[in-house]
């Protein structure tokens, strides 16, 4: 095999990428709605994670798999034991979802692999392919957990103990699907982390921009929130007279868009009443608050704004408030090397690319806790995720991972 050399430029084949996202597209199908579910740990995701392996043994990669079901697949430099160079993203979905969120990042790392496995080019140091556990959160939380646990931020053992929205263990079905490995999580680190997803918004589109360079990610803040009031019925209690928990979560919410201001987010995604009849009063009323922010002090300034509203409307309106903190995950900031490397590929192969802050949260800022990490975006169509209607052209598709070549042979060529 011949050695990388900066002046290398290895073909990718498109069409074998592209297939293999409408193969995996079709695992997880639902028909009647467009779309596909590939829940975590679900026979749906077993399926998934059984195609990805044929692929990667297809490539005569190294497969390994460790404790909280991480999958990775390593193609190795002769003799060489050094870090190596990852790509990774995941694919488990949200229900009824598109093809592309994850998967992408993870097949064009294939594509990657496949591509020096064609010209006969042994890269200058391993190339491994990452595929994370539970990134979407759906089913066990916090999201991101398989990438979360292997940067060392949230104990392996405590993982496997989660309890789903099923009620099933974690650890139970990893080894029902027959993904508990026995790779102690962390074992790969890498000597640096490279990420292609679609964008999952509309900046590129809109502008008319082919690549992004994700130099940050915004810091997320997830709460639930229980108001508890008195039921009473709603045709005799006076206005004034009442503990209405309804009333005091539709308050708080609106308030929210009081709070959301100078780049902070804040959604309300999940709210449930009870006794939730039409004639009576909620006594209970339970709901999710999401904040985001790039900036740190201001995400916590958001909370704080937050917790000082529900202590006066606990107090004003005679209710118990009580938060529980689901995730917290801090505002990232990517390496700015590769950033830049990323930025400089765009330019060599023509692309048009601009730098930004990614809204969504991504495996690559757990990674970015042990290793320098960026990301590549390609645009969204209309800025739709999490939906059937999830799309983005082959061309730009094609575009995304010839860039995510590109960097990879110039970064290998460096070593």
């Amino acid at each position: 095999m011949s050695q990388l050399s900066p002046s290398t430029a290895l073909p990718l084949d498109g069409q074998a990428l592209l297939l293999q996202i409408r193969l995996l597209g079709e695992i997880g199908a639902e028909p009647e709605q467009d779309g596909r579910t590939r829940i975590a740990l679900t026979d749906a995701d077993k399926a998934g994670r059984d195609q990805l392996l044929r692929w990667m043994e297809a490539l005569d990669l190294e497969i390994r798999i460790d404790r909280i079901g991480n999958i990775f697949g390593t193609l190795r430099a002769d003799g060489d034991q050094q870090a190596p160079l990852m790509i990774g993203s995941h694919i488990d979905s949200v229900a009824n979802a598109g093809a592309l969120d994850g998967c992408y990042g993870v097949l064009a790392g294939l594509a990657v692999v496949r591509a020096f496995r064609e010209a006969g080019v042994r890269p200058t140091r391993p190339i491994t392919v990452a595929a994370f556990t539970n990134e979407e959160g759906v089913r066990y939380q916090p999201d991101m957990m398989g990438s979360l646990v292997h940067a060392g931020g949230l104990n392996v053992d405590a993982a496997l103990e989660t309890l789903g929205t099923d009620g099933t263990r974690l650890g139970d079905e990893l080894v029902r699907i027959g993904y508990a490995g026995d790779l102690e999580p962390g074992a790969l680190v890498p000597h640096e982390y490279l990420e292609l997803h679609i964008e999952q918004g509309p900046v590129l589109e809109v502008e008319g921009v082919q690549i992004g360079v994700v130099e940050n990610l915004q810091g997320i803040s997830w709460q639930q929130v229980t108001v508890k009031g008195s039921a009473n019925h709603a045709g005799t209690t006076p206005m004034h007279l009442r503990h209405d928990a309804g009333s005091v979560a539709a308050a708080a919410i609106t308030h929210l868009r009081e709070i959301a201001v100078d780049g902070t987010l804040a959604t309300v995604g999940c709210l449930r009443l009870e006794p939730n009849l039409i004639n009576v009063i909620p006594r209970k009323a339970v709901f999710t608050v999401d904040l985001r922010d790039p900036d740190e002090a201001r995400l916590q300034a958001a909370e704080k704004r937050l917790a000082d509203a529900l202590a006066h409307l606990a107090e004003t309106e005679g209710v118990e408030i009580h938060s529980e903190r689901l995730v917290r995950f801090e505002p990232v900031i990517f390496d700015s090397d590769l950033a830049s490397a990323i930025a400089a590929s765009a330019n060599r192969l023509g692309f048009s690319h601009r730098r930004m802050t990614s809204g969504a949260g991504h495996d690559a800022q757990m990674i970015a806790r042990i290793a320098p990490a960026a990301m590549i975006f390609v645009p969204s169509q209309g800025g739709v995720s999490h939906n059937p209607r999830e799309h983005t052209s082959d061309e730009l598709l094609l575009t995304g991972a010839e860039v995510l070549l590109d960097v990879v042979c110039q970064r290998l060529a460096r070593s």
